[in-house]
């Protein structure tokens, strides 16, 4: 029987929507099966900008697959941006992650911190427009939470290529604060036999793994360009590029393209 042990900062109430989930925690290994039946979106309003769903899974943990399942279903939506942010901390279960970086783990511990609808420091979590998050293979809640995010407009990204190669990102609108912009570079699929730990002998399947991202500077909330070289677009096992615009300190996601190159 596996068993789950809840962070200290994961409130009582909210241990019943994790009791399917695998909580890091230093002291202790957990892990636990989580399946949904499939839904779609498809019949949903589509906002301005792709609402983003963040998944941090992880290859040593067993009751991530049917996460990374449904977050490449998720992804044929192209009112979602589906974005898979492998993380270290299970690393140590006797298989290290092929895909992890240690900025995801990072990123989700911020996130955490925030003290969002399902926060904490877990996997498999999917975080939608850098807000709330649920049990990531629990679609009914990603559903929730995505109806929510679709009711707050965000600038508009826009994006050109000249005749020299250069992208031009263009963001326009009018806000009263700053947020960061960022280049992420993504890998639409990638396929890993895993060896050892608890997924050993399976082939998982991911979907637009995260292989880099940088940052291009600051919105103010009026009209701005940002230009990309073609070295910036020209990374190691991507294949897909994105823009984030995020408030800062990991806030809220208030814009994201796919960027059509």
């Amino acid at each position: 029987m596996r068993h789950i042990i809840l962070p200290a900062m994961v409130a009582a109430t909210a241990f019943a929507g994790f009791m399917g989930a695998q909580i890091a925690q230093s002291s202790s290994d957990a892990s636990a099966q989580v399946t949904t039946p499939a839904k779609s979106f498809g019949d949903e309003t589509v906002s301005p900008n792709p609402i983003v769903v963040e998944l941090f899974t992880s290859q040593g943990c067993s009751s991530c697959p049917p996460a990374d399942m449904l977050a490449s279903r998720l992804a044929k939506d192209s009112s979602l941006l589906v974005i898979s942010r492998p993380v270290t901390y299970w690393d140590r279960l006797g298989w290290k992650d092929t895909l992890a970086r240690k900025e995801n783990t990072q990123l989700q511990r911020t996130y955490a911190s925030k003290g969002k609808t399902g926060s904490g420091v877990y996997t498999p979590q999917m975080v939608v427009n850098g807000g709330g998050g649920a049990v990531g293979s629990r679609e009914s809640d990603i559903r929730s939470l995505v109806r929510l995010a679709k009711n707050h407009a965000g600038p508009v990204i826009e994006t050109n290529r000249d005749d020299s190669g250069y992208v031009t990102v263009t963001i326009k609108g009018q806000s009263r604060y700053m947020a960061g912009v960022s280049l992420l570079a993504l890998s639409s699929s990638e396929t890993v036999q895993v060896g050892r730990g608890e997924n050993g002998g399976r082939k998982l399947h991911y979907t637009n793994v995260v292989k880099s991202e940088r940052n291009l500077g600051s919105w103010d909330g009026t009209s701005m360009r940002f230009k990309l070289s073609g070295e910036d677009l020209n990374v190691a096992g991507a294949d897909k590029y994105a823009i984030i615009v995020q408030r800062p300190g990991s806030g809220p996601i208030v814009g994201a393209k796919l960027l059509d190159i």
